[in-house]
């Protein structure tokens, strides 16, 4: 059974649009370029025919990913708390050091380090979930373990 995955509303949205934009007008123009490019014959010596079917199999795989992902969806409202959830903004300083990080927990098909979204699936994210402003915790990354302190939690 497909693990439930937790998205914002935006997020759903914006996925929801563009399986739309995939299913309709992309795969049509896929269809077109594959028909044109068999009007060019031989198909076994055919660049176009080649790079058609691939961009058909790449836009198919996606369309399946995102229905995947909008069926296992549960869409996640960020409220006010003082522990850290889903859509909570959090400020957390390395224990020992004087930089200070803030991020915002999100569902894995939103998250961008660049941005500060992490996702709740990553070793930070999972260990921050259910913690509050003050709480020490530690988690594991391949360069060992990490210590951290909340500072704050929107």
């Amino acid at each position: 059974m497909p693990k439930e995955e937790l998205i914002s509303q935006e997020k759903f949205e914006e996925l929801t649009r563009e399986l739309d934009e995939l299913r309709t007008t992309r795969r049509k123009e896929v269809a077109e370029q594959l028909e044109y490019a068999r009007s060019l014959g031989d198909l076994s010596e055919n660049a176009e025919y080649q790079e058609a079917r691939e961009m058909q199999a790449a836009v198919e795989e996606r369309i399946q990913k995102l229905e995947a992902i909008l069926k296992n969806a549960k869409i996640v409202r960020a409220g006010k708390s003082d522990t850290v959830g889903m859509g909570s903004k959090v400020s957390v300083q390395k224990l020992g050091a004087d930089e200070k990080h803030g991020y915002e927990i999100v569902g894995a098909e939103e998250a961008d380090i660049i941005a500060g979204k992490i996702s709740y699936h990553s070793p930070l994210g999972s260990a921050l979930l259910g913690k509050k402003k003050g709480d020490e915790f530690s988690f594991h990354t391949p360069k060992g373990t990490q210590k951290y302190k909340i500072l704050k939690v929107e």
